[in-house]
């Protein structure tokens, strides 16, 4: 065995060895500290608690990552999140991507027309891009490239992440320090809200969670 087949191999050791498979039904085990928030099988009966049944294992995991670090913050959910390790994380990933999302119901009254209208065409005078883009005809999301699945979430806390994304360019505009989300990919979806109203956020958000 050559030199360099020996650093390869010591190396492949090193990393098999440090790795592991996350594993579902330990995930549905730990998932009993979540069941307040998300209910028993990740479909959240509140409305302000995202249903996070269905939802791809990736971005799962990429968001209970940005909770540990502080990439994207939360008060409960630092709590929840300060005890659990990388397998924790992982584990609990793979049970909720594979549990089935209850199905959806619109605010009463809401604008659906208003929302289909820029989930499928944007809104060209403020150059705000289509939804279907990067979430899907049928709101599935694209997981192979991190982006989440929208359909059926409850509208009320989808409304609240927009607004949320929206407040990171207010705060920059106004010198305000409200609290504001920023942890979507290169900065897509603070863009795609910086020029909604309130109404067309939550019209939006009322006409996926009808998907």
């Amino acid at each position: 065995m050559n030199k360099l087949t020996l650093i390869f191999t010591i190396a492949l050791a090193f990393i098999s060895a440090q790795s592991f498979a996350a594993d579902a039904a330990k995930g549905k085990t730990k998932s009993v500290t979540c069941i307040g928030c998300h209910g028993v099988d990740g479909n959240a009966l509140a409305p302000t608690f995202p249903k996070i049944a269905g939802q791809s294992e990736d971005y799962l995991l990429k968001q209970l990552k940005d909770f540990k670090s502080g990439a994207r913050i939360d008060p409960i959910m630092k709590g929840i999140i300060t005890p659990l390790t990388e397998e924790d994380m992982a584990d609990l990933s793979a049970y909720y991507a594979a549990q089935k999302v209850s199905k959806g119901a619109a605010m009463p009254g809401a604008n659906l027309e208003l929302g289909e209208r820029i989930y499928r065409g944007g809104k060209q005078a403020t150059g705000v891009t289509a939804c279907i883009a990067c979430h899907g005809p049928a709101g599935e999301g694209i997981p192979s490239a991190g982006f989440p699945a929208l359909a059926a979430q409850h509208s009320m806390y989808t409304a609240k992440q927009l607004k949320a994304f929206r407040q990171h360019s207010i705060n920059a505009q106004t010198g305000a320090v409200m609290p504001s989300r920023t942890n979507d990919f290169e900065g897509m979806m603070i863009n795609f809200t910086k020029s909604l109203t309130n109404a067309e956020i939550d019209a939006v958000s009322a006409y996926v969670s009808n998907l």
